[in-house]
């Protein structure tokens, strides 16, 4: 068994269980291994029944004094026994599982795993996990895995089948030159992928995942930094007047430009028009105005009859950059083809499409990834914009960026990266940075509450759809999984069913949801057919609603500043006063004071710079905050330091080999070369 080994080659793992998985993009050995937990749980020391809390994930021991009551219903059998006396007695209930009334013996003290609840004035638990004391003790305080699970996967059959695969001690060669290892003190790579999964200890932890978060930026910058070591800088081969079109037709718009859209403007319109071709990127918090800077560059092409097109993430933001373009085009006075090309248009949409784009010269063409499909062919294709690039692989915008003759290049990104580290994560991409936002729009008024304050949100909530207005609920979990007592999506729509009237219509989003599901409930929420949209983290890269004015985030303390800002960032786009409730359920000094940072500042950038000073190594345990670059365990913030060593790592090595052709870096080549392979069969090209 190897890395490439189908998933079916693990023991225990049958052809249904492999399409389970299949929806957590685990198809192979390596797939699975690479599937990282997403936080990890201590086993915490026994408890006596009378000290454990409502609502706690408890160990607790009890001696069986009875033997355990198996009763029949009609559907199931459910197995029942209690240990503790009087006020302190816990119920522990079992569904299913009727074998265990034989595995207690009355008389025996056992420690029960689970989550104490009241039902009915009783306090219970149930399916606890049952551990004899000497087999609980030999597990205290050891770390356990929690994985990101989808519906008929459990945390057991992970950690069992991950444990299984990791008992070959050589899975993985390690492909890090030894030089690289020894200079910045890198652990071996098999003995990394071991640790994160079943870490020894906190040291051992920390020891691996610096290794493997080092890995995602090296890889990450080496895949840019070589291909471009590949290539001189290109000339730039169009022409194009120098009559101010663009800047005249900005002053023709019904509102002003701020002075940040303007400078970042000029100095799209001067690279356009340099000996060279522009490799540009937008920095711009969200709502700053990058979309009509787009839409400017892109007229402007199309002015001198040349091609332009912008890839979106999703569908539904594709969708509306098309209704945008042409509602300006019709308030401009613009005779400009606007061309759609996504992945969900029926086979004579497509074909249509295809037909415009080689019709009209002068096209603007806004798409998903479907713009860089085989059969996406352009003419005179000069200008390429990704919007939300982060989203998309190195190769997609390499491939995107030849279907034109060396067009140029602009990128877009609403994520406050602090300029040191974009100039890392960008390479030699020359930034802009639109750091104000339109005068019309109103400071979002945020507040950070506990728990206790839901009924009063809830009700606040109502009373802006009362008004006409929209808002969302982001939680950070699908669904309920074993041993985090997070709010997720699933139970939370079903608990504001009960509570909200019926006239306001609940909508739920999440990342297991098809495409065509997603873009769907967007749709509708686009179209305020959906008053309160309940939500993952999905939404934070999304479409413009300025209809919604409330931004309710559960457990707000799991989550980092920076992807706070972005979730922030979807209210607050139209002329109505916007709101984000932060509900924290910590109480953790710390998770308030990174908190009221939020609180207290609207500006990404000031955050990002904060958020830098607040987060050190070992934070494990919360939800990664830079969700929206394209790594792992890799967090461009808290891991700042190991960003720049793996920046200053592939400088050195590209000096010193540039085609990565000597001996010791052939295996690094290969391993290279695997993955731009697994990223083209991914996007289906």
């Amino acid at each position: 068994m190897n890395r490439e080994s189908p998933i079916t080659d693990v023991k225990g793992i049958g052809e249904k269980t492999a399409g389970l998985l299949g929806k957590l993009k685990i198809q192979t050995v390596g797939d699975i291994l690479l599937h990282y937990p997403r936080t990890y749980v201590q086993f915490p020391s026994a408890k006596e029944p009378k000290d454990v809390m409502t609502g706690e994930l408890a160990a607790v021991a009890g001696k069986i004094h009875k033997t355990p009551l198996v009763r029949r219903t009609r559907s199931m059998p459910i197995t029942v026994t209690t240990i503790g006396t009087g006020e302190a007695e816990l119920e522990l209930v079992w569904f299913r599982m009727p074998y265990v009334k034989n595995q207690l013996k009355p008389g025996t003290t056992y420690i029960f795993y689970g989550k104490v609840q009241k039902k009915n004035g009783r306090r219970m638990m149930e399916q606890p996990v049952i551990y004899t004391p000497k087999q609980y003790g030999e597990m205290e305080h050891m770390f356990l895995p929690v994985y990101g699970l989808t519906g008929g996967v459990t945390n057991n059959l992970m950690m069992k089948s991950i444990r299984g695969i990791l008992s070959d001690d050589n899975l993985f060669p390690d492909y890090l030159p030894t030089k690289i290892r020894d200079k910045y003190h890198l652990c071996e790579y098999n003995y990394a992928i071991k640790q994160i999964h079943f870490p020894d200890d906190m040291d051992t932890l920390i020891l691996a995942r610096r290794r493997l978060v080092f890995d995602e930026f090296f890889l990450f910058i080496l895949s840019m930094q070589y291909q471009r070591e590949q290539r001189i800088r290109e000339e730039n081969s169009f022409c194009f007047r120098e009559d101010g079109f663009a800047e005249d037709l900005a002053g023709q718009l019904s509102f002003a430009l701020t002075g940040a859209q303007q400078r970042t403007l000029r100095d799209i319109l001067r690279d356009m028009r340099s000996p060279h071709v522009m490799q540009r990127l937008i920095q711009g918090d969200v709502g700053s105005g990058k979309t009509i800077l787009a839409f400017l560059a892109m007229v402007d092409v199309a002015h001198n009859g040349y091609q332009s097109a912008i890839m979106a993430p999703t569908e539904v933001l594709a969708r509306q950059h098309y209704e945008t373009f042409t509602k300006l085009c019709e308030e401009l006075d613009l005779k400009i083809p606007i061309v759609l090309l996504t992945g969900s248009m029926t086979a004579r949409q497509k074909r249509m499409a295809y037909e415009a784009m080689q019709l009209y010269p002068n096209a603007m063409i806004i798409g998903t990834h479907t713009l860089i499909q085989e059969k996406a062919s352009y003419d005179q294709l000069a200008l390429v914009i990704t919007d939300e690039q982060h989203r998309f692989g190195v190769r997609q915008r390499e491939i995107f960026a030849q279907k034109g003759s060396h067009p140029h290049i602009l990128v877009m990104s609403a994520t406050p990266i602090p300029r040191t580290l974009a100039i890392i994560l960008y390479g030699d991409f020359d930034i802009s940075v639109v750091d104000e936002v339109p005068a019309k729009r109103l400071p979002i008024k945020n507040c950070v509450v506990d728990t206790n304050y839901r009924p009063k949100s809830y009700a606040f909530i109502e009373e802006e759809i009362k008004k006409g207005h929209q808002a969302y609920v982001i939680c950070p979990l699908v669904e309920e999984t074993e041993n985090l007592d997070l709010e997720n999506v699933t139970d939370y729509v079903k608990k504001l069913r009960d509570l909200f009237p019926e006239e306001i219509q609940l909508g739920v989003l999440h990342g297991q949801m098809k495409s065509e599901q997603k873009n769907k409930v967007m749709e509708a929420f686009l179209k305020n057919e959906v008053q309160v949209l309940v939500s993952t983290t999905v939404v934070e890269v999304g479409v413009n609603v300025p209809n919604a004015t409330v931004m309710m985030i559960e457990n707000a303390e799991r989550f980092g500043l920076a992807q706070l800002h972005q979730l922030r960032g979807r209210v607050g786009r139209g002329d109505a006063q916007s709101y984000c409730i932060m509900m924290n359920s910590s109480d953790a000094k710390t998770a308030k004071q990174r908190l009221e940072i939020l609180n207290r500042s609207n500006d990404g950038f000031f955050i990002a710079g904060e958020d830098l000073k607040l987060r050190g190594p070992g934070d494990f345990f919360g939800i990664r905050q830079s969700g929206d670059l394209a790594f792992s365990l890799g967090d461009i913030y808290q891991d700042a330091a190991v960003l720049k060593e793996a920046s200053e790592a592939v400088r050195s090595l590209l000096a010193e080999d540039a085609d990565l052709s000597q001996k010791e870096h052939i295996c690094l080549k290969h391993h290279m070369d695997m993955l731009l392979m697994d990223e083209r069969k991914q996007m289906n090209l």
